[in-house]
């Protein structure tokens, strides 16, 4: 991947964590930024579908693995009839 170069501006006490963190990690101080920036940006990308789309009543509880089997394919038999009735 062909890399653009920008600059940044950064408060001495970040620069110093990143030079310490590279130290530590063995790598350059501009990997960790690059990793930085990374992180950032996918943390606010916008997916097609949030990641909990689907939610079901509960008690409030953990439930048990079991428990949790039959929600999922309970919830996933009732929208593939409802997909079914729509088509």
């Amino acid at each position: 991947m062909t890399r653009k170069r920008t600059h940044v501006g950064a408060e001495p006490e970040d620069l110093a964590i990143i030079k310490e963190a590279a130290t530590r990690r063995g790598t350059s101080g501009a990997g960790i930024i690059r990793q930085g920036i990374h992180l950032a940006a996918m943390a606010d990308r916008v997916w097609g579908e949030p990641l909990f789309s689907r939610t079901s009543e509960g008690s409030g509880r953990t439930p048990a693995r079991a428990e949790v089997r039959d929600v999922v394919a309970d919830t996933v038999r009732r929208e593939a009839d409802t997909e079914g009735a729509t088509a």
